[in-house]
């Protein structure tokens, strides 16, 4: 629906540019509002001012150039239908391994309820102002990982990071899904094949019930039990077939990385599956994705209450609950308590992936997203305390069957199926709204955005057949502890923080929030973007590279040398672009250093920015009533 809203602004001349352009600007848009709808074009006397992209002087005042593209024929960008869309949005990226598994790990391994302490206050002072920071700037930009960085265009080598993160996190995080609809199409056989041993692909190890009653006492370790015909010092060394079927069948693992070995075909069919159902959910754009979302961000929820109440009542699950949530207040002492906190939060927040920034630049600009960052967090951080109590209600269960202890079960690698489907939906969102915006109007084609996802889907399936052969474990590996490690999400934590707080201004990026929602945040926002959390993320960045250990699998096999250098290639790839790009520029630009900074760190506004950015009304305490210099200017927007 369209309303009207007339405002009035007083602006001396002395203020304006020496070009005047604000005043044509402003005049024009008295005649003509229409033409400042978010999004879309801007007078045509702009044309004739320059203001092209990268226009405009420095200074303190919101100056800086229309963005190229923001001219006629420019491609109105989209809108949630409902807020809820994206509330909704970002709940269903909540749920994923770093909530539903990699968080109560990390709980039972640093002290149980005692990692509550660290985590939480790393929250406050690293998670929720990187993430309110993320989502207020793509609303305030309505721009995509990229474009973004507008707002000081010398690091647009961050919006480039991000693309690379995500790119990488989209080719190797979907194989999870690959390997949960392939247990799922199993499922469906009149006996599972994980229960059994009697299979092909099950070995002498293989045991389906430990009887570990009978061998608790020591004596007894020659004693032959059960039905096995198995002593009790064998039955220690047995497998589940669980795990048989997942290393045996659903992995056929190789001896190691340089032994690829074949494809799986009925693995390979499942990716391509999830690949089709990816595409045709997101090639819409958030008009589509907004209505699935309902289902894939409530859903887990379901499964999770589900199999909480069938845990509980399992023998062995009150163990389990008390192994995660016991306190062990040895551990605050311990550095490495800290820092998985840390490294936890930037991992399960989502942040420096550029996938929170194209979901708030879909927001409307009066959107309140300072409170929708703190509801958000509060599910995020809420959905992995809760999804420990269903893991571990589970392993407790899983280790009074097999005999062993509850930290066996934990660290043994079985299957974790993630129930977030739409984790991937939102990783190539962003993917695509960062690309996007890289063409202006006039490349404008009508199914460019088709044409594109269907590009990355393509390219990104392509990279993941070397993840369904034999030795495609190591592969998943390698992109998973490199690629979109802890390491590369707080180097651009870090550098976003330093961008906006100390280039573009930490109190005048408080001004912009403040225009968006109507009033400034609580100072504890702009204390941790200028102090705090770089800090923190420094410290935690310098701590894993000096603690850095060589990747292994299943602490046995050790990554040979090369494929150690692969997996710094695939870090550096992302981490490398913002200094790179930041030099580069510097010595293409032209000028002193002073001028060159002071140009390439001049903002360049959208077409939207002309609507709520004008001449601040506090402007008016210097005017004198009555003189001729005095201009009063009919602001007229429809929003």
């Amino acid at each position: 629906m369209w309303w009207s809203r007339a405002s009035r602004f007083l602006m001396e001349k002395q203020t304006l540019p020496a070009s005047s352009c604000s005043l044509v600007l402003l005049e024009e848009t008295k005649k003509s509002p229409l033409l400042l709808t978010n999004g879309g074009g801007y007078p045509p006397a702009a044309a004739n001012c320059g203001l092209a992209a990268g226009s405009g002087g420095a200074g303190p005042d919101k100056k800086g150039g229309v963005a190229a593209g923001a001219g006629p024929g420019y491609q109105e960008r989209e809108t949630w239908t409902r807020q809820m869309d994206f509330i909704m949005s970002c709940v269903g990226f909540a749920v994923g391994l770093g909530n539903v598994w990699r968080f109560p790990y990390l709980c039972y391994k640093n002290g149980g309820g005692v990692f509550l302490i660290p985590y939480l206050l790393i929250v406050f002072v690293g998670g929720i102002p990187i993430f309110f920071l993320e989502i207020a700037l793509g609303q305030f930009m309505k721009a995509g990982s990229i474009n973004v960085w507008n707002i000081a265009p010398l690091f647009k080598g961050l919006g480039y990071a991000s693309m690379v993160i995500v790119f990488f996190c989209n080719t190797y995080y979907i194989m999870v899904l690959a390997w949960g609809f392939y247990y799922l199409i199993k499922s469906f056989s009149s006996t599972l094949p994980w229960s059994t041993c009697d299979n092909d692909w099950n070995t002498a190890s293989c045991i389906e019930i430990f009887h570990h009653q009978d061998c608790k006492n020591a004596s007894l370790a020659n004693t032959t039990v059960g039905g096995s015909n198995m002593t009790c010092a064998e039955l220690a060394d047995g497998r589940s077939p669980i795990i048989e079927f997942w290393e045996n069948k659903v992995l056929n693992i190789s001896s190691g990385l340089d032994e690829p070995g074949n494809l799986n075909w009925e693995l390979m069919l499942c990716l391509m599956a999830v690949w089709v159902l990816v595409y045709f959910c997101v090639w819409k754009g958030v008009k589509s994705t907004g209505k699935i979302v309902y289902f894939t961000a409530t859903f887990p929820y379901v499964v999770l209450i589900i199999l909480l109440v069938r845990g509980v009542t399992l023998p062995g699950a009150y163990d389990g609950i008390m192994y995660y949530v016991k306190p062990d207040w040895s551990k605050l002492g311990e550095a490495q308590v800290w820092i998985d906190a840390g490294t936890q939060i930037f991992f399960s927040y989502a942040i420096g992936l550029g996938a929170l920034t194209a979901l708030g630049s879909y927001n409307r600009f009066n959107n309140d997203c300072y409170k929708d960052a703190f509801v958000l967090a509060l599910i995020n951080s809420g959905t992995s305390f809760f999804a420990g109590f269903v893991v571990f209600s589970i392993l407790g269960f899983m280790a009074a069957e097999q005999g062993v202890d509850i930290s066996q079960v934990a660290e043994s690698g079985t299957v974790r199926v993630s129930f977030s489907l739409y984790l991937q939906f939102v990783g190539v969102e962003g993917f695509i709204t960062g690309i996007l915006d890289l063409f202006p109007g006039k490349y404008y084609h009508r199914y460019k955005r088709e044409i594109a996802v269907a590009i990355c889907c393509l390219l990104c399936f392509i990279i993941d057949l070397s993840m369904v052969t034999q030795g495609g474990m190591y592969v998943f590996q390698l992109f998973d502890y490199y690629s979109a490690s802890g390491m590369t999400l707080l180097w651009q934590a870090f550098w976003e923080c330093i961008v906006v707080a100390w280039v573009y201004g930490a109190d005048r990026f408080m001004d912009d929030v403040a225009r968006m929602i109507g009033y400034r945040p609580f100072p504890w926002m702009k204390w941790c973007w200028s102090f705090i959390t770089p800090c923190v993320c420094m410290g935690i960045f310098l701590f894993h590279l000096v603690n850095y250990k060589p990747l292994t699998y299943n602490n046995d096999y050790v990554y040979p040398w090369w494929g150690e250098v692969i997996g710094w290639c695939l870090a550096l790839s992302s981490m490398l672009c913002i200094p790179v790009s930041l030099l580069y520029k510097l010595f293409r630009a032209k000028g002193t250093f002073k001028e060159r900074w002071t140009h390439l760190t001049t903002p360049v506004w959208g077409a939207h920015h002309l609507e709520y950015m004008a001449p601040d009304i506090k402007s008016l305490s210097s005017m004198s009533p009555g003189t001729d210099d005095n201009k009063v200017i009919i602001f007229e927007s429809v929003m």
